[in-house]
């Protein structure tokens, strides 16, 4: 089993201190939802298939959303601690997801099941606000991705990656970078290379 310290206390606080502040009673109703998680390395916090239900907020490890297309794995996505993570399509349109979740690190994520936190978004104007937030940070997230992938050269995709999500870069294994880059692993080895003797990042 994974251990960690936090408490669901601590965790709505910490979601509060990101989003939105939040009153006592309003960090009671944002408590009352939350559902702690722990994964092992390797272990599927989302199948192909399955309905997701959940927001995903990652205290700590970390973990990876990918996909199957011509019978390779594709990464969409990858998260540390103080991250959220979710298969937002499926979420909203209650469809079976195409994309799956799994931790690559032994993992502690409190989900915040959708339904319960939209009747605790009705009671809470902040907690309507962090709603709205962690959604605009999603959406903005894979926008600077599909834009990346689209502007950017092998180079700079490595470096603006180094940049905004240093942890991901020490601790993602390779061939997962270099997925979710939409490179080679080779390309991705000359790149990190050619980084190290041009100091460039």
């Amino acid at each position: 089993m994974v251990g960690v310290s936090l408490t669901s206390r601590d965790v709505a606080r910490e979601l509060a201190r990101r989003y939105s502040t939040m009153s006592h009673d309003e960090l009671d109703l944002l408590e009352s939802i939350l559902v702690p998680l722990k994964y092992q390395k390797g272990e599927k916090i989302l199948n192909e298939g399955e309905v997701c239900t959940n927001i995903y907020w990652v205290v700590k490890g970390l973990v990876r959303q990918f996909y199957y297309k011509n019978n390779k794995e594709l990464t969409e996505h990858m998260a540390v601690e103080n991250s959220i993570v979710m298969c937002i399509e499926s979420l909203f349109k209650e469809k079976p997801s195409h994309l799956q979740i799994v931790a690559l690190e032994p993992s502690v994520i409190y989900a915040m099941p959708r339904q319960q936190l939209e009747k605790v978004a009705m009671k809470s104007l902040n907690i309507q606000i962090l709603y709205r937030k962690i959604l605009e940070e999603s959406l903005i997230q894979s926008q600077i991705h599909a834009d990346m992938m689209r502007f950017e050269s092998a180079q700079s995709k490595y470096a603006k990656l180094v940049k905004l999500q240093p942890q991901l870069v020490l601790r993602a294994p390779l061939v997962y970078i270099a997925s979710y880059l939409q490179m080679t692993p080779e390309t991705l080895s000359r790149v990190r290379t050619s980084a190290l003797l041009n100091d460039d990042i």
